[in-house]
């Protein structure tokens, strides 16, 4: 491996995890649901490209099918959320209306 490659493995390396970290963050303080909902999704992303890096890094295609399937469960997990906080968001309006009336 070229001298290159290694560096920018190692740099792409140390930014996807700080990215995750700084994810982390989000999700544990929030403030809202759609905050962390975007914060996990942003995770799951980080973890996709992490394995693409471990993929050239230890010249592994396997890593490359696990990041595939990471990514559609990923897709359907987000899309999942984000009709459930749509669903939460229309019920607490729901209820300030008859709380209103």
């Amino acid at each position: 491996m070229s001298d290159f490659l290694s560096l920018a493995l190692d740099l792409g390396t140390g930014l996807v995890l700080l990215a995750t970290g700084l994810a982390l963050v989000r999700l544990i303080r929030g403030p809202s649901l759609p905050d962390r909902v975007v914060a996990l999704d942003m995770m799951t992303v980080n973890i996709v490209a992490f394995c693409g890096v471990a993929a050239i890094r230890f010249d592994e295609v396997a890593f490359l099918d696990v990041a595939l399937a990471l990514a559609l469960v990923a897709f359907l997990a987000t899309v999942a959320l984000a009709r459930f906080a749509e669903r939460a968001q229309a019920r607490q309006t729901e209820d300030k209306k008859e709380d209103g009336e």
